[in-house]
């Protein structure tokens, strides 16, 4: 729920920071950020665990803990870069309708890898769909290919939630999150290179959207994502993200001053209500017999 908060405020601070300079600086400057914060915490962490300066840099040199953070990297620059190219030929409020379909698109994946859906997985996921559409799309009609890209950015999504899920159990999450964001950063320097003009003025501009986006949404919550769903199953994880909508349309009503419609409120609750219902747990409403 923390690390949801956050991603929904740092749509506030992607907001902001895009209008000055373009998508691949913006994601190859603040994934730079989170690799120069959680570096040196991972130090101090291992400094605080009675580790050895030695034995912290052993872990460092682990094969599985590139091979992972590789994997994991590539999915997710992939998911928002194409969000990114989406969001030139489609608005913000049907993007993060598409974007959101990840929650249908795990459980999907999970059947492949012959995942058990809690019972309360598809009504969740079913309410919590309707609640996006309100939140998100009401009135919009108009498809365009800027929603194809968003469509595959979902896909993209819940590849990456499904390699956390599946391949981060027995990783320290620190670390695995920095490799994760270098390969995301040095991915977008090279189309940053390609694609855009860099003017170090303009990103000095945007240095406090960068630092939110940078050490808090890149570092601390896909830190915290990697550590919670060591205990999360993916369906339930993808569900409990899928408040990043709520969270953005409330930031953008109280930090920008956007209003919010009754439709989006209805929405907003019945997201938050499908979130509540997938964590009710499946024996609750039985009922006992006595024989």
């Amino acid at each position: 729920m923390l690390t949801t908060t956050i991603w929904g405020f740092a749509f506030v601070a992607q907001s902001v920071g895009m209008d000055k300079i373009g998508p691949f600086t913006f994601q190859a400057v603040r994934c730079l950020l989170a690799v120069l914060f959680l570096a040196p915490c991972s130090l101090l962490f291992d400094k605080l665990g009675k580790r050895s300066f030695r034995d912290s840099m052993t872990r460092w040199r682990d094969p599985k803990l590139w091979k992972t953070g590789l994997i994991c990297g590539l999915a997710l620059f992939v998911a928002a870069s194409l969000q990114q190219v989406g969001l030139v030929y489609t608005d913000a409020g049907k993007a993060g309708f598409i974007t959101a379909m990840y929650i249908v698109l795990v459980p999907i994946l999970g059947i492949f890898l012959k995942q058990k859906l809690p019972k309360t997985a598809i009504p969740s996921v079913a309410i919590a769909v309707i609640g996006l559409y309100l939140l998100s799309c009401m009135g919009v009609s108009e498809v365009n290919r800027g929603d194809i890209y968003l469509m595959l950015s979902a896909l993209a999504f819940a590849v990456q939630i499904q390699c956390i899920g599946q391949l981060a159990q027995d990783m320290d999450g620190l670390r695995l999150n920095c490799v994760q964001c270098l390969i995301v950063s040095l991915l977008s320097a090279v189309f940053m290179g390609a694609t855009e003009t860099v003017i170090a003025g303009d990103i000095l501009a945007c240095w406090t959207s960068l630092l939110f986006a940078g050490i808090l949404s890149m570092g601390v919550a896909y830190t915290m994502q990697i550590v919670a769903q060591k205990v999360l199953e993916p369906t339930t994880a993808s569900l409990i993200m899928s408040l990043e909508s709520v969270f953005a349309a409330i930031g953008g009503w109280a930090i920008l001053h956007e209003q919010m419609t009754r439709w989006e409120l209805l929405g907003a609750s019945l997201v938050f209500g499908a979130v509540l219902l997938s964590q009710v747990p499946e024996g609750l409403f039985k009922v006992k017999t006595s024989g």
